[in-house]
């Protein structure tokens, strides 16, 4: 079965339509994007500028061989340098450990406590599969109302939206990242996570694993005071 090729307007206003329709499909599809920068405009911040709060939040990106990807250790740099200086008291790690032989958390507490960050000012989210999963179980699972989060620049406005649905103050920190092809496979990509981010914040679905709630952040605080 031989399939027909598209035929092709033989008239400019066959061509005017479908440069109309090709138009309104990419303003549609830019439309979640746009509400991500909006959105957000007012709470991105710097390590150096961000306000004091209790928790960091930091997000998942990849394990090489059990340590964390580039991506991942710039992030958890960022929370060493926050935690420092004061700025935060409690670092929420979330990411994936749907397998053995893949955790991102205990690899991500590793990386924090060899740099000075107190093992008892880190706890471990073990379901954060996606953002919003990792948003909704930092506010329903461990209570976290407000939080600075931290992630590359091409995606921390999206946990800010994410995470502000799910009923968290957030603010963001973005930081740099060397513009690589996995930077620009990531920038590409958000594009099209932000019209999920968009239906996560619009419908609040539940996340993969909700469970019980836990007491971690409020004992690493409690420890701290």
């Amino acid at each position: 079965m031989r399939l027909r090729r598209p035929r092709l307007p033989r008239t400019r206003a066959g061509w005017r339509r479908l440069v109309q329709a090709v138009v309104a499909g990419w303003v549609l599809a830019l439309l979640p994007a746009t509400w991500l920068f909006v959105s957000t405009a007012d709470r991105l911040r710097t390590t150096a500028d961000v306000p004091r709060t209790d928790v960091a939040v930091v997000f998942g990106a990849g394990l090489w061989d059990g340590e964390p990807s580039p991506y991942l250790a710039h992030r958890l740099d960022a929370a060493v340098r926050l935690y420092r200086a004061g700025r935060v008291k409690v670092v929420l790690v979330t990411g994936d450990n749907s397998r053995k032989e893949y955790d991102e958390p205990d690899a991500m507490r590793a990386y924090l406590t060899k740099r000075g960050v107190p093992r008892s000012r880190v706890v471990s989210d073990y379901a954060g599969f996606d953002t919003w999963d990792s948003c909704v179980r930092a506010r329903k699972i461990f209570g976290v109302d407000r939080a600075v989060l931290i992630s590359q620049g091409f995606h921390i406005r999206r946990a800010v939206a994410l995470c502000e649905a799910a009923g968290i103050d957030s603010y963001g920190v973005g930081v740099d990242a060397k513009h690589d092809a996995t930077w620009y496979y990531g920038g590409t990509r958000e594009v099209f996570a932000a019209g999920k981010a968009a239906l996560d914040a619009v419908f609040k679905p539940d996340p993969r694993f909700l469970g019980p709630k836990e007491q971690g952040v409020d004992r690493a605080l409690a420890a701290g005071r």
